[in-house]
């Protein structure tokens, strides 16, 4: 018996070490990827929508070739490479600490189990020497009962605390087993992240290449167009058209969440009154049951009484054997139906207030403003400037002999980081002729602030920003001569004095 009992806790013991040297599962599909794949599915929508807009835009114009055009498809490819880089080393980031915590996570867990396996074999070992008696060997000892039942007690204990190892030992393997999977899905995508960088970053400088020859044929031209008033004008019709469409666009799907908004709101109104309904016709229903239910134990004891009655008539009077005279019979109490003993008296009661439903989640709308109505207006005269330059053209200023400026040119270094002046949500961000790589934050209210001739977009379409978030890099993209920022804002679709709203 005393080596049975040790072999079963070998084994349980054997069984618990030999799951920890599981195999490692087969390579899969990381969670990366899969949320990557997610997200282009989400922009998807958005952008074909964007890329229409842009189509319209563009097609009021005459087919006139514009020489900085020509740079469109390098600009372009430069400001995502930029983006992915700047994306992707964020992600390392999280993931680096990912793997980091895992670690520490890992460590302990290996520690605890070191400790675990020790007791075990202490736990054996002890169980060895000391024989191991049984229970049914105890139970015929014939020694002393408080001693017998004392011992029983005491390997219960002792079985309980072994069994409670056993369980904290398989479960500390399993989580293990789980930190190994989560391990090696971070590294997997650590691995993804190094090469897409190794490729961005090739793709970067193919195209940095690219650009600056086509600089050196077009230099001519670009700066022969920059002179024109027509090219200008045309710029200036086209940001005006952007914006027109932007803001119907914005419209529209705001209508479109608040009728979305109503229509749930009605739902749940018609599902809370027909539940109100239906609760008032079950509480109608088991109160005419109840009734039905009372007036035939009302029948039933009338009827006793009535029998009760009659079976007294026939019994002969009884008489006072002091006077003889007839006693009056004392009337049989009807005893109460055993159901109505059993119910407590109804006491009218207030209903409790209903809670009210939760309203229904407003429907994400990609372009839909992130700030709340009149946000924007409250900061005028508070805004931080969006990059850091030297300001080298004012709102109102004349361009040469062409329009005036509908915004202000700050110089910035290229590559300068360039910030919201507020909280807001992107809606379009992509190259535009006459401003080359160009972002669009939508404040609402109709409030609009414009980046443009950028190297780089570092935000999505449809992306939701805070002030002073980098949504971009200065840059001389549109065939702009210098580099920096050109800086708008804009309200009902019309261009406002950014002097009366940052401080600069």
């Amino acid at each position: 018996m005393k080596q049975l009992a040790a072999g079963a806790l070998l084994c349980a013991l054997l069984a618990v070490l030999t799951g920890s040297a599981a195999a490692a599962p087969a390579p899969r599909q990381t969670e990366r990827s899969k949320q990557k794949v997610l997200a282009e599915k989400t922009r998807a929508g958005i952008q074909q929508k964007l890329a229409e807009l842009k189509r319209e835009v563009s097609k009021t114009e005459s087919e006139r070739e514009d020489a900085a055009d020509t740079l469109a498809e390098s600009e372009e490819a430069i400001s995502n490479a930029n983006r992915q880089l700047r994306e992707l080393a964020g992600e390392q980031s999280e993931t680096n600490a990912t793997v980091a915590a895992l670690a520490a996570s890992q460590q302990q867990l290996a520690d605890t189990i070191a400790s675990q396996k020790q007791q075990l074999a202490r736990l054996l070992r002890e169980q060895y020497v000391a024989g191991n008696e049984d229970r049914i060997k105890l139970l015929l000892s014939g020694d002393n009962p408080n001693r017998i039942n004392r011992d029983l007690q005491l390997m219960a204990y002792v079985s309980k605390a072994q069994a409670k190892l056993l369980g904290s030992l398989h479960g500390n393997l399993a989580a293990v087993a789980s930190n190994r999977d989560k391990a090696e899905n971070a590294r997997e995508e650590l691995n993804e992240i190094a090469q897409e960088e190794r490729e961005q970053k090739a793709v970067l400088e193919k195209e940095k290449a690219r650009r600056a020859a086509l600089l050196g044929t077009l230099s001519n031209r670009l700066a022969e167009q920059r002179k024109e008033i027509g090219g200008l004008e045309r710029d200036e019709q086209r940001m005006a058209g952007l914006v027109d469409k932007l803001s119907k666009l914005i419209k529209e799907q705001a209508e479109a969440a608040a009728a979305e908004q109503r229509r749930q709101e009605a739902l749940a109104a018609a599902r809370a009154k027909a539940a109100e309904q239906a609760r008032l016709l079950a509480e109608a229903k088991k109160a005419e049951r109840k009734a039905e239910r009372k007036a035939e134990r009302e029948r039933e004891r009338e009827r006793e009484r009535e029998r009760l009655a009659r079976e007294a008539a026939k019994k002969p009077p009884k008489l006072d054997p002091r006077t003889g005279a007839k006693i009056a019979p004392v009337p049989v109490p009807v005893p109460m139906d055993p159901i109505d003993d059993d119910e407590p008296p109804v006491v009218a009661q207030t209903p409790e207030p209903k809670a009210e439903p939760a309203a229904p989640r407003k429907p994400d709308i990609a372009l839909a403003p992130a700030m709340p109505e009149g946000a924007f207006a409250s900061l005028r005269g508070k805004l931080r400037t969006p990059v850091s330059g030297k300001l080298a053209a004012r709102f109102g200023a004349k361009r040469g002999s062409g329009p005036s400026w509908k915004g202000m040119f700050i110089k910035a270094a290229e590559g300068s980081e360039v910030r919201a002046v507020a909280g807001g949500r992107v809606v379009f961000a992509r190259w535009m002729r006459g401003f080359g790589n160009l972002i669009l934050v939508d404040h609402g209210s109709e409030y609009l602030s414009i980046y443009g001739n950028n190297q780089a977009l570092l935000k999505r379409e449809g992306d939701a920003v805070k002030g002073g978030d980098s949504i971009a890099s200065a840059g001389n993209t549109g065939g702009n001569e210098e580099s920096g920022l050109y800086f708008e804002i804009r309200h009902k679709g019309a261009a406002v004095d950014p002097a009366g709203w940052v401080n600069f």
